[in-house]
């Protein structure tokens, strides 16, 4: 049986959506939908302080159903403490719409160093479950609906759901490489970091497959995670740097090129907006996953994070529209600028 898909009595409804264009755009367009997405995010003393005023405001958009966290819910040199987590928790827990997060590499896979604490990084990708997936199957945020979940395979943070003619699949795929960089005192993966990665890979693969195979016949397929594989902030990447994405990448290629519609992939991790086409053909990245079929029809999305991020990433899924998916930023208290 295929999953139990993100409904409810209030998502069932046709809500309001802004669309991206002009001025006179920006009445609701009732029979759209709409989801925030944001990413590395809080980061420092100041965010931290800042982000229950992110919450209120993201929770008063009406063009918001869902709202989505690309991971990183801490800066990459501060303790990944207990603590901390359930504060974040609590903060999550005030969004008003159903709230999907899906972890980044600053909360459990660089928790080794020095300055996070010296932790075992998979004692805290535990804590990470714990706190923030306690329920599996359902969201956070104050209307918490069913999504299905990976949690049979031990992956209770992969989870999908359909809304609007969308497949969405959100996965656990995070930086320094997937988690197979190298963790302190150690020069190479330790077998339990190969096998943790090489299990939650073979789930997220999975997932991929399956959001695909029933994405036939809607309008759109859209992949949401942590991990930027295709960042253009890094000057000459090497493959060994990248290889914890290889599989990841060669099967959103095959089935994003066999798919008869927009496929879309949000992701945080490099902090700074952007938008591209990185398997269209002509692209270096082809050859440097080993791509041998181009997928025009990938969009991929990098959300603005980290210490100067000063906005959200309101999407919508338009109503007979062929793009099916449009975007803007929306400034953090501060009139919406256009963009997408």
């Amino acid at each position: 049986m295929r999953r139990p898909f993100l409904v409810g009595a209030t998502l069932a409804l046709a809500l309001s959506a802004v669309s991206v264009g002009t001025a006179a755009a920006q009445q609701p367009d009732k029979a759209g939908f709409g989801f925030a997405v944001i990413g590395d995010i809080p980061y420092g003393a100041e965010q931290i302080a800042q982000f229950p005023s992110v919450v209120d405001q993201i929770n008063a958009d009406p063009a918001v159903q869902i709202v989505n966290h690309l991971g990183d819910i801490k800066d990459g040199s501060s303790v990944c403490s207990d603590d901390y987590f359930a504060a974040v928790r609590a903060q999550f827990d005030r969004f008003a719409d159903p709230f999907v997060y899906t972890p980044g590499d600053n909360e459990w896979t660089d928790c080794h160093r020095p300055n996070n604490g010296g932790f075992d990084p998979l004692e805290r990708l535990d804590a990470v479950r714990k706190t923030f997936f306690p329920k599996p199957g359902k969201t956070l945020g104050e209307q918490s609906v069913a999504v299905h979940s990976q949690a049979d395979r031990g992956v209770p943070e992969n989870v999908s759901y359909d809304r609007a003619g969308v497949s969405f699949a959100v996965l656990h795929v995070v930086g320094s490489n997937n988690d197979l960089a190298p963790w302190t005192g150690q020069t190479a993966p330790t077998p339990e970091q190969t096998a943790e990665v090489q299990e939650r890979t073979a789930a997220t693969l999975d997932l991929i497959n399956e959001t695909f195979d029933h994405g036939r016949g809607q309008r759109a397929v859209a992949l949401l995670m942590q991990a930027d594989m295709f960042d253009p902030t890094v000057p000459n990447p090497s493959s060994a740097a990248y290889s914890g994405f290889q599989e990841i990448i060669r099967t959103i290629a095959e089935r994003s090129a066999d798919f008869d519609g927009p496929v879309y992939l949000f992701n945080g991790d490099s902090h700074v907006y952007n938008s591209d086409t990185p398997l269209a053909p002509g692209s270096p990245w082809l050859s440097f996953y080993g791509v041998t079929t181009p997928a025009p029809n990938l969009t991929r999305v990098t959300v603005d994070g980290s210490n100067g991020v000063n906005n959200y990433l309101r999407v919508t899924v338009r109503p007979g529209d062929p793009q099916v998916l449009t975007w803007t930023k929306v400034p953090f208290d501060t009139t919406p600028t256009q963009h997408g």
